[in-house]
């Protein structure tokens, strides 16, 4: 399935999430992609959204692929990709030098969107995970993971697309699944979207922004 952009998926998981719709739930968008897909999302659901900041760990000479992922917490939640660091060689020195420097731009993320808001309390509620897409699932991963520490009632990921089988591995983390497309031949997450634009800061800042103002307009901030 092809996607014309963020929003229709966005507009499409949200049809599929109506089961939440009116429910104790909170939506957490992972920046940057995940965001203009969890705002039509929360906005379908009358939801308070809020962002999840992890991070992908990158190997240094391949920043796509990924050895691991990290999440925002005292301490933080680290996932590693045995593999791939075994593949790779990475050393620990190499694989904590990148560790910190996504910690410092998760920081810089929390201040940048949310004037560094603390995240909101989410126990004993249902969470929505929202992203663009999926690939190795290794962020996802850290997501969910990080996110048990903070004891959810119920923990929902809902994302476009994703591999079958990193979609079945998602499945034994989280209490639910939802996604649109499983292809068993993925390539990237871009390739199921004719506009895959990448966003900025700005365009973040901009997506809260106006969801604000629209649940605000409707009474439901």
């Amino acid at each position: 399935m092809i996607f014309r952009n963020r929003t229709e998926a966005g507009r499409l998981l949200a049809r599929a999430l109506n089961a939440y719709r009116g429910k104790d739930a909170v939506v957490l968008a992972l920046p940057r992609g995940g965001v203009p897909i969890a705002c039509e999302i929360a906005r379908y659901l009358g939801a308070p959204l809020d962002l999840l900041l992890v991070r992908k760990l990158g190997v240094p000479s391949q920043p796509e692929l990924a050895m691991g992922a990290i999440l925002e917490g005292s301490p933080p939640i680290v996932v590693r990709n045995e593999n791939v660091i075994r593949q790779e060689w990475i050393p620990g020195t190499k694989f904590n030098a990148v560790c910190e420097k996504e910690l410092a731009e998760i920081d810089r993320r929390r201040r940048i969107y949310l004037a560094g808001r603390l995240p909101m309390n989410v126990a004993g509620k249902t969470v929505i995970i929202v992203d663009d897409g999926v690939a190795t699932g290794a962020t996802m991963k850290a997501a969910i993971k990080g996110l048990r520490k903070r004891e959810p009632g119920r923990i929902v990921v809902a994302i476009p697309v994703a591999p079958a089988d990193t979609a079945s591995e998602l499945r034994l983390l989280a209490d639910e699944v939802i996604c649109i497309d499983e292809p068993v031949v993925f390539g990237a997450i871009g390739n199921f979207y004719d506009d895959f634009t990448q966003l900025s800061d700005d365009d973040v800042i901009a997506q809260l922004e106006d969801l604000r103002s629209s649940s605000a307009r409707s009474g439901t901030a």
